[in-house]
């Protein structure tokens, strides 16, 4: 439906958005993830039309929308900072954009009505904006958005002012009334738990260009390179040289470790980085694979395990594994990985 063709922009002389490209599908949920100054948001603004860009071209079905201005592409567009009326009600709120679009009155009902049932409000309707909690005032915003009913979607960090708790409550919320109104959205955000909970498809944002594109559980199983996996925080990183294959064989400062690789094999004396996912830790195997033995310096309950802090040696300060018991800090500690679960990634960790 939404094609991005090729977006190029610069920010004070420097390349912001370098060629990106992709497209929304009918129904489609996509979150624009990156870091905050990736251009995530001057991608939202050129898709709307509220900005130019330098290069490239947004379509609808094929059609340009170069010449078309941002008040006539339909597009919704829900911004963190929700700016509601303080001096109108619910209602009001929702529908002014409607009343911009000199609809008749009774329709203009009819879909505030909609909307309020859409997002569980039904009750608020006479209710003053000032005299909502923040989740209130954020399912009113998006109620405005959904009201005109837009062709898509997008929202702007939209949970971002919200503590934690709430943000993971109205994350579930926001994706079940997305998928209900079966509207294409955008969903633009930094904070990859809320990207997990919403996206039907990730795009991950950096250095001007989509670096990685999938399925949320695509990104925690199969990172494309070392920055993808920090970004993500799937693990610990330690960089090594390819001694030998069948099996992968990588010298490291924690010896000499097997591992398995997604990409093409890399060459015997390439420097790689392998990944290991803390929760992967075993605390014994029976071919006792992969024997990484530190000093526990710290660990933290996390609600049923212990993320625990290992000190391995100068080149690997600091390991985190995750198990399921506590274990005694300043003890000696020896955990074992499966080949199949330490994976060989590009070493681009300069990048970062």
């Amino acid at each position: 439906m939404l094609t991005v063709e090729k977006i190029a922009k610069s920010y004070q002389g420097q390349p912001l958005l370098n060629g990106v490209s992709f497209e929304i599908h009918a129904s489609e949920t996509v979150c624009l993830l990156g870091p905050s100054g990736s251009g995530k948001s001057t991608l939202l603004r050129i898709i709307t039309g509220l900005e130019e860009p330098e290069g490239g071209d947004v379509l609808w079905k094929g059609v340009s929308l170069a010449d078309t201005p941002a008040h006539q592409r339909r597009f919704g567009l829900m911004f963190q900072d929700y700016a509601l009326f303080p001096h109108r009600n619910v209602e009001e709120n929702i529908a002014f954009g409607l009343r911009m679009q000199n609809l008749p009155q009774a329709e203009i009902h009819t879909r505030v009505q909609s909307v309020l049932e859409t997002i569980d409000m039904s009750s608020f309707a006479q209710r003053k904006v000032t005299d909502l909690s923040g989740g209130e005032q954020q399912r009113v915003a998006l109620a405005r958005a959904l009201a005109p009913n837009p062709r898509l979607l997008m929202l702007d960090e939209p949970l971002g002012a919200l503590d934690r708790t709430l943000r993971e409550q109205l994350s579930q919320e926001l994706r079940r009334i997305l998928h209900n109104t079966q509207v294409p959205a955008i969903y633009v955000t930094h904070d990859q738990d809320e990207a997990y909970a919403i996206a039907d498809r990730l795009l991950l944002l950096h250095n001007g260009i989509i670096l990685q594109s999938g399925q949320p559980h695509e990104f925690y199983h199969h990172p494309r390179n070392t920055w993808v996996a920090k970004f993500f925080g799937l693990g610990n990183l330690v960089e090594g040289k390819v001694t030998a294959h069948s099996p992968i064989q990588v010298e490291t400062p924690l010896g000499l470790i097997q591992a398995r690789c997604d990409r093409a094999a890399p060459a015997v004396g390439e420097k790689v980085a392998l990944l290991f996912r803390p929760t992967m830790a075993n605390l014994s195997l029976t071919l006792e694979n992969n024997p990484i033995r530190g000093k526990v310096l710290d660990q933290v309950f996390q609600g049923g395990n212990y993320r625990i802090t290992l000190h391995i040696n100068q080149s690997v300060p600091q390991f985190i594994i995750v198990l399921p018991e506590p274990i005694q800090i300043g003890a000696d500690l020896q955990v074992y990985y499966n080949p199949s679960d330490v994976l060989c990634l590009e070493n681009n960790l300069e990048i970062i």
